[in-house]
């Protein structure tokens, strides 16, 4: 079994950061879920410093969620030392650097993606995080700042030296974004070069990807974008990698059960009206394949409150199960016609 740290890791399948979605309410589902370990948004290490609330807040850690990791952010080594001790006052099991994130008003400040420009910075920034903290810590980065400018196996070398326990990589450049296509293929070369685990993360969407991402010699799989419209990914490839089986999609059931508990989640964490207001973008999701998703997701989108909500849900699954009912009787009846005229 493969230890992170002082934390032992059963699957090796992971819940990425993501700002604006791996909130408390969240990852809870996610761990729930299967996911082995969680980390929070990416939190500045200024907005740490001056006890900012839109930083401070996303220290909230539950005892269900662990283990989690908190990300943090930034391009002085003096402020990443003081948030690391503040992060850790918080309580995670890990502390986590950003050193990937590619978007401007990010890498305009020389953190994030932006450190791939300055690896001697990037060295002393982790140092500085490891120096200042009894907790382990990790760094999450990308291959390089673009096509021309690979530099994931100096970066994974700077990263065991200077005492950091994993590195997880997004397998893209920074110019790359979100786009084009990964590079999967240096998770062997990286693992070469170093002891530490090996984290690899981009465009794992599935099941097989999982399965394949191991493959590559990955210690263990960061899923991201593709856990939003599906956090049952976690159970589902776990079953897959043991048994070589997919399971079933998730029933009607299970989805309305796991977006209400998320959605309680979610009023527990941020209260009813901003609870309500920052859960519609996960409806999509959740209703993503079902039939007549689309007329019950613009209800649910401008529901006030719970009530509402779940008198909505209640409706919708007698609307499916008429729909199914009606979609059943005309296959019946079509073959019934096919067969009468063969006749």
């Amino acid at each position: 079994m493969m230890k992170i740290g002082h934390v032992e890791v059963e699957n090796g399948i992971l819940l990425a950061p993501m700002e604006d979605v791996t909130d408390p309410p969240f990852r809870r589902v996610c761990r729930g879920l299967g996911a082995d370990i969680v980390y929070t948004e990416f939190i500045s290490s200024e907005g740490l410093i001056r006890d900012a609330r839109k930083s401070t807040q996303k220290l909230t850690i539950y005892e269900d969620e662990r283990p989690v990791s908190i990300q943090i952010f930034g391009s002085r080594e003096e402020a990443m030392a003081d948030s690391a001790r503040i992060a850790e006052e918080a309580g995670p099991d890990f502390i986590d650097i950003n050193c990937g994130c590619w978007v401007k008003d990010v890498v305009k400040r020389n953190a994030g993606a932006g450190l791939l420009r300055d690896l001697p910075m990037m060295r002393q920034i982790i140092k500085s995080v490891v120096d200042n903290t009894s907790l382990p810590v990790t760094v999450k980065t990308r291959l390089g700042w673009d096509r021309n400018s690979i530099v994931i196996t100096d970066v994974a070398r700077i990263v065991e030296d200077v005492g950091a326990v994993a590195l997880a990589i997004h397998c893209r450049t920074r110019d790359q974004g979100h786009e084009g296509l990964v590079s999967w293929e240096y998770i062997p070369e990286v693992k070469k070069a170093v002891s530490i685990p090996i984290l690899l993360n981009g465009d794992v969407r599935t099941p097989e990807d999982v399965k394949h991402a191991f493959e590559t010699g990955a210690d263990a799989v960061m899923i991201g974008r593709a856990a939003i419209a599906n956090p049952w990914i976690f159970r589902d490839a776990q079953h897959y990698i043991k048994t070589g089986v997919i399971p079933e999609k998730p029933t009607l059931e299970e989805r309305i059960t796991v977006a209400l508990e998320h959605l309680r989640n979610n009023l527990e964490y941020k209260g009813d009206h901003y609870g309500i207001l920052e859960f519609r973008k996960f409806w999509s999701g959740y209703l993503k394949g079902l039939p007549l998703a689309a007329h019950v997701r613009r209800d649910l989108v401008v529901a006030p409150d719970m009530e509402v909500i779940q008198q909505r849900l209640d409706r919708y699954q007698d609307e499916v199960t008429e729909h199914v009912r009606e979609q059943k009787e005309r296959r019946e009846k079509y073959f019934q016609e096919q067969m009468e005229v063969s006749v």
